[in-house]
């Protein structure tokens, strides 16, 4: 064999073994993900109803969606700061507690509790909440069921019951902006 016909033959066998081995997939984390998933959650703008998305560690679960609701709305939200709610916070001194409750635990002592039956609601309101005005009841309704709605998609409307110390009130999502 001449010395030229050598080189590529040479060349190509370096080329393939570069000294690194081959593998199969590796798993490292979650997936790639360049958005936060968000939830809507409603507070009122000149006297309507206005959905604002608010990123969420548990996309539709309302429970969650009523703990940001509760929270208020953020600083700079809003035409010219014009968000406000009629939904008071907890009636307590503390903040809410993170949604960190796995499927099954129970909810925390201050927190909206939500049960959810075919196309119908029990909203149940921490202890010691006054009764909510009918705007009031419309924004727990509306960010209850849009949360809901987020991995349930469905166009029948949902009832929801809304209680809490020594009031109830029936609503629906009928009417939300999101809807």
């Amino acid at each position: 064999m001449k010395p030229l016909r050598r080189v590529p033959l040479l060349a190509l066998l370096a080329l393939t073994s570069c000294g690194i081995p081959a593998t199969g997939v590796v798993e490292a984390g979650g997936p790639a993900s360049g958005t936060l998933p968000m939830t809507p959650v409603y507070f009122v703008e000149d006297g309507a109803l206005v959905a604002m998305p608010r990123t969420t560690e548990r996309p539709g679960d309302p429970e969650a969606a009523l703990r940001l609701l509760m929270a208020g709305p953020l600083a700079g939200e809003g035409r010219q700061d014009g968000l406000v709610t009629e939904v008071p916070g907890v009636p307590t001194a503390m903040a809410l507690p993170p949604a960190t409750d796995g499927p099954g635990d129970p909810p925390a002592p201050d927190a909206p509790t939500v049960t959810v039956k075919g196309d119908a609601m029990t909203i149940r309101l921490p202890a010691g909440m006054d009764r909510l005005s009918g705007t009031g009841v419309r924004q727990i309704v509306c960010t209850a069921a849009a949360a809901y709605r987020l991995t349930r998609p469905s166009d029948v409307t949902v009832t929801a019951e809304v209680t809490g110390d020594g009031w109830q009130v029936r609503a629906s999502d009928e009417g939300c902006s999101e809807r």
